[in-house]
């Protein structure tokens, strides 16, 4: 693990296992969580020879609470900034809810060279606010609830979103696991009040439309039909419509978490796509 300090001074936190010369995969976590969330992956990843990077975005785990930059673009930067350190070469992108935002906006701008192909789960994209050219999207209300909620009492609101509707929880036949709910707690309030709740306009507001129209590299587009937080109409195959070579992978029934509910059912798709 290290930190690569960005242009404007923010330490960004990473972990990267593995062999050096393997074929890399960085990870791009959800809102508000870190590189933790994805230990299963690393693992399994590892496992299967690659050389696995995970980041905690600027305001997130271990990363500085940076005062600005709570927004794509300068997301994109800053993953652009650790590729550059750590001399990534046609690496593979992952990218999970906010973070598979964070991957198309990055990977629409990367240099020539430093992508060879994108996975996107749970993502944000193309867009999820409604307006008028998204009129499938979710009203701005729901936007400002998860400020209120987040500015009145974040410690209760990131105890009942993991106990409800992130994992599916929130289900008759949900099998609960508390280890994950704690997880999600404890990574969540490791970060930064002011860079999640900016984050949330990030996630929201964004529109990636014009990014995954860009991105030439083939990209995996996985997405549960029973997701609460990223509905899967307004996502997904949407998504796939954009991308010049994308491929959508859905699971009947899955929720947002999927990768840590369900992961032996998605990571040997990952894995398959990835070694194609």
């Amino acid at each position: 693990m290290g930190t690569v300090r960005v242009k404007d001074g923010t330490e960004i936190f990473y972990k990267d296992w593995g062999p050096r010369d393997a074929q890399p995969i960085v990870f791009h976590h959800g809102w508000p969580l870190s590189g933790d969330d994805w230990d299963n992956q690393m693992l399994f990843f590892l496992e299967n020879g690659f050389r696995v990077i995970a980041h905690d975005r600027r305001g997130h785990g271990r990363s500085s609470q940076s005062p600005t930059g709570h927004e794509m673009n300068t997301y994109a930067a800053d993953v652009a900034e650790l590729a550059e350190a750590l001399d990534l070469k046609n690496a593979f992108h992952v990218g999970h809810s906010t973070g598979g935002g964070e991957v198309v906006h990055y990977v629409a701008r990367a240099k020539a060279g430093r992508v060879g192909k994108a996975v996107i789960a749970g993502a944000v994209p193309p867009v999820m606010v409604k307006s008028d050219k998204n009129p499938g999207g979710l009203p701005i209300d729901v936007f400002d609830g998860l400020r209120k909620a987040l500015a009145a009492n974040r410690a209760q609101f990131y105890i009942d979103l993991p106990t409800g509707p992130f994992y599916g929880f929130n289900r008759p036949d949900a099998k609960i696991s508390q280890g994950l709910i704690d997880n999600w707690w404890r990574q969540g309030m490791m970060g930064a009040a002011n860079a999640h709740y900016e984050c949330i306009k990030a996630f929201s507001e964004t529109d990636f439309t014009e990014d995954l129209k860009k991105i030439e590299v083939p990209v995996l587009v996985m997405h549960g039909t029973d997701d609460q937080i990223v509905p899967y109409a307004d996502s997904a195959p949407l998504s796939v419509k954009l991308l010049k070579n994308g491929t959508l992978k859905s699971y009947d029934g899955l929720p947002h978490g999927m990768l840590s509910t369900h992961p032996d059912v998605v990571n040997p798709d990952m894995l398959a796509f990835l070694k194609a």
